[in-house]
């Protein structure tokens, strides 16, 4: 089951670049606030119906949880917003790499302190090594950002 989770996140990594790149298309032709009203109004929509047909039963609802839990539905605002402004400008292998940097090491924290009811994970040697390996991949992938010209 973890391979299969781990798998599972990959193909959701992959959407989201696929995403980017055409979000950065569509926010360079209609603008960047449209284009992310976009993605959250058909996001919401395809999300209702999955609720609607598909969600079993809970024991409580939105309205019964710490409400700082809800604060996690903003989080995407930023992202969709920023990744149509950076894909236009460094492309959508940079942005992504980035903001997977981003998540990396905010999820280290995360874990490391426990933050927001997660169980603690313990900052490593081999953490720090995969942070380090990112932001080198980052670096080389910016680097090489020559955007094609038509003859190519």
């Amino acid at each position: 089951m973890t391979v299969m989770m781990i798998f599972l996140a990959v193909v959701g990594g992959a959407t989201l670049s696929v995403q980017a790149a055409i979000n950065g298309q569509l926010g360079s032709s209609v603008g960047v606030f449209k284009s992310a009203f976009l993605t959250f109004s058909v996001g919401a929509l395809v999300t209702a119906l999955l609720i609607f047909f598909f969600e079993p039963k809970q024991a409580i609802t939105l309205l019964d949880v710490p409400k700082w839990q809800l604060l996690g539905a903003l989080c995407g605002v930023p992202y969709i917003v920023i990744m149509v402004l950076a894909v236009q400008r460094i492309g959508t292998a940079v942005a992504t790499v980035a903001v997977i940097l981003g998540q990396l090491a905010m999820s280290m924290l995360i874990d490391n302190f426990g933050w927001l009811g997660n169980a603690a994970i313990a900052f490593s040697p081999s953490r720090l090594g995969a942070i380090l390996c990112l932001a080198v991949a980052l670096f080389f992938i910016y680097s090489s950002n020559k955007p094609r010209t038509a003859r190519d």
